[in-house]
């Protein structure tokens, strides 16, 4: 019979947590019952949860290797080895399930930098509703957050004593246009959205204006927005409500054709899909089209191998496509937002996505803004509301 072999799994952080918890024999014996304890705990990508450790387990993983098999010998009991290997943090080479130790090799070939990838897997949501947290928190407005958390810091620097005044510009009308660009949080789903002007923004801000080719193998996009090198991982895949020719429905956009497809089949009902995408923001949910921003790690990571600032790259690749979506829509005189107090989970079920291969980041929606101010917006300057409104 074969000796069996293990190893632990290559990308993992170990964290020592602070737990609080009430004892009912510290206030007895005049203490605040609340009582402070650590606990080891370990987390990595390809798990969906932390893992408590105890000492016994902490101290295998320390002594085992992760790229290479070794057998089990005397230094590793084997309740303790099974503990582990039940945790998803070792495997086995006779294991029936090889489930965790092949998203742990499609992590390592996507080339992730361990603490970012730790970082994106345990941040995502699932069936949260934000709005809900923030009411029952005190925290819906702004006077509850200043009463719950006391005043922000300062909202800039104070000038120093060398400071030098700039000239006021004047205004023209690009300062205008740029002004009418608020939050929308009140959209008009009386009013179709017609598919030609859901074109022109899609075409502005993710289609190709033009490709370079290395060999046959090896596409570089050029788009109206900048991506760390030229590699534009970011996809864009909507949730139609109201548009004048376009189906109710989930669709992905193709920026070198242009085109639309549809994924995910038929939609039974897209208003509560969307107001789970977006975690309750209900002021969102009614939204004519939702444009859920997802990159694609390893087109990223394909240079940007193991590399403490590829994640961020990739966050800011996502803020440039929905700033320059804001804006064109804002020219179009549309309503739109971008959050990212998303559902992800929820969103790459329906998707049908690998959260370490490709995962929402921030939903921008668009549409017809009411005439009406139902939801309040932060629009100080009266640039989009007139008073009365």
């Amino acid at each position: 019979m074969p000796v069996p072999r293990f190893r632990r799994c290559q990308q993992l952080m170990i964290e020592l947590r602070t737990v609080e918890h009430y004892a009912v024999a510290d206030l007895l014996a005049g203490g605040t019952s609340v009582v402070s304890s650590t606990q080891w705990v370990a987390v990595a990508p390809h798990l969906d949860a932390a893992v408590v450790l105890d000492e016994d387990m902490l101290l295998a993983l320390g002594r085992m290797p992760a790229a290479q098999w070794t057998e089990d010998g005397p230094q590793f009991s084997r309740g303790v080895i099974a503990r582990l290997c039940q945790a998803g943090l070792v495997f086995g080479d006779g294991d029936e399930d090889h489930a965790w130790e092949e998203a742990e090799r499609a992590l390592s070939a996507n080339s992730w930098w361990t603490p970012a990838a730790v970082m994106h897997r345990l941040a995502r949501w699932q069936n949260q509703d934000s709005v809900t947290a923030l009411r029952e928190a005190g925290l819906e407005t702004a006077a509850g957050l200043c009463r719950q958390l006391g005043p922000p810091p300062p909202a800039c620097a104070e000038p120093g004593e060398r400071a030098i005044d700039l000239v006021v510009p004047v205004e023209v009308p690009f300062d205008a246009w740029l002004k009418q660009r608020a939050t929308c949080r009140n959209f008009d789903r009386t009013r179709l959205l017609d598919l030609a002007t859901l074109s022109q923004l899609l075409w502005r801000v993710f289609a190709s204006h033009g490709e370079q080719r290395e060999g046959d193998d090896a596409i570089f996009l050029k788009k109206n927005v900048p991506s760390a090198g030229g590699l534009h991982p970011t996809e864009a895949f909507l949730l139609v409500q109201s548009v004048l020719g376009l189906e109710p429905g989930l669709y992905r956009y193709h920026p070198i054709d242009h085109s639309l497809s549809p994924v995910a089949g038929p939609v039974d009902d897209p208003a509560a899909l969307a107001r789970r995408f977006v975690a309750g923001q209900q002021w969102f949910a009614d939204a004519h089209v939702q444009v859920i921003l997802a990159p694609r790690f390893a087109r990223t990571f394909w240079k940007y191998r193991q590399h403490p600032k590829a994640y961020r790259a990739v966050i800011l690749d996502v803020g440039h496509a929905s700033q320059l979506l804001l804006s064109c829509a804002t020219e179009a005189r549309l309503g739109a937002f971008v959050t990212a107090a998303i559902n992800e989970q929820d969103i790459e079920q329906v998707l049908e996505l690998d959260p370490m291969q490709q995962s929402p980041m921030a939903i921008c929606g668009i549409g017809w803004r009411s005439e009406l101010m139902t939801t309040s917006e932060f629009d100080p300057g009266r640039q989009v509301w007139q008073p009365g409104t």
